[in-house]
């Protein structure tokens, strides 16, 4: 059963994927930081209000609440920009060393 194990590990890649998981869970902590503490506060200076995550727009009794959601996407730019310049390189590797 052991073997069997270890054989299904290595043939569908599952170590690969963890490992894939747990790094791209932390380089999405290091973007987020990167978002919440250097580009953001340069958002910040140019709101009136002084606070990004506040930021919102009133629209008669709706509070549309812009901010986060602006983090939230620049977050995602940054995430899915480094995954393709990643997988670019990968994949150009790959390509390379089957010739």
């Amino acid at each position: 059963m052991r073997k069997e194990f270890m054989e299904f590990l290595k043939q569908y890649g599952v170590i690969g994927l963890a490992i894939a998981v747990i790094i791209g869970g932390k380089a999405n902590a290091m973007v987020s930081s990167l978002v919440d503490g250097i580009l953001m506060p340069l958002v910040t200076a140019a709101l009136p209000s002084g606070d990004w995550r506040a930021a919102a727009f009133d629209i008669g009794g709706i509070k549309l609440v812009w901010g986060p959601f602006l983090g939230a996407v620049i977050d995602f730019v940054i995430v899915a920009w480094i995954v393709f310049v990643f997988a670019k390189k990968v994949m150009k590797e790959d390509v390379v060393s089957k010739k």
